[in-house]
């Protein structure tokens, strides 16, 4: 492998990495602001414990996290504490491929107040040069 396609493939594989460098138990702080035509409306900001780990052969990395999320509205002015969590994997196809899936979810409420399960989900693959 050439030292180009070393560092592409480090630059493009943190999450393939993680696994086998970071293997056990971590905390995770993420914050995600939104700004739909380049107005500021509100921010998540995750506080999760979870944990990550390989199969015993380094083709599969998985990971679990949940916590307390902290919503805030800017219209309202307003954070919640919500609670999220996250699932996911990573299976390397070939040397140049792996392919993810994740699952996460955020308690909320609907337009009547009920308590409800925002989920969420993400599907691709990582192809490493």
């Amino acid at each position: 492998m050439s030292i180009k396609s070393t560092i592409a493939a480090v630059a493009a594989s943190p999450f393939l990495l993680a696994g086998a460098a970071f293997a056990g138990p971590y905390v995770n702080v993420e914050s995600n602001l939104s700004y739909p035509d380049g107005d500021y409306t509100g921010a998540t900001t995750d506080l999760a414990i979870g944990y990550e780990g390989t199969t015993s052969e380094g083709k599969v990395a998985y990971y679990i996290q949940g916590g307390p999320a902290f919503v805030h509205d800017e219209a309202a002015d307003d954070t919640e504490t919500q609670f999220s969590g996250k699932v996911g994997a990573s299976v390397g196809v070939s040397e140049d491929l792996a392919v993810y899936a994740e699952v996460s979810g955020i308690s909320g409420e609907d337009a009547t107040g009920d308590d409800i399960v925002n989920f969420g989900g993400k599907l691709g693959a990582k192809f490493l040069f």
